[in-house]
């Protein structure tokens, strides 16, 4: 079950404290808070996404340090379509095969 954000809302209407509340994604957001009765509202918060998944972290992990200390080879498109070693085993060029 998600973990809503909720704040309390003051008698000018402005946002007082903020708790969190655990409920089903198919149940109403609440209206006054289950333990005092004030009355809240359901705020947005920031959310909570794995860190693995991140752009940041994609780019880091697929970055040309750590696929070489991972032991992959890469090859970049160079002259005559012609692909050329930046690191890794294997040779240092792959020629494009001749066409039938």
């Amino acid at each position: 079950m998600p973990l809503y954000e909720y704040e309390l809302v003051n008698a000018d209407g402005t946002g007082g404290e903020r708790f969190e509340w655990m409920q089903r994604m198919a149940d109403a957001p609440l209206t006054a808070h289950p333990e005092t009765g004030q009355p809240c509202r359901r705020v947005f918060g920031v959310p909570n996404a794995p860190r693995g998944w991140t752009d940041s972290q994609g780019k880091a992990r697929t970055s040309d340090k750590n696929l070489e200390r991972l032991g992959f080879t890469k090859y970049v498109r160079g002259d005559g379509g012609k692909l050329q070693k930046r690191f890794g085993k294997g040779p240092d060029v792959i020629k494009k095969p001749p066409k039938e």
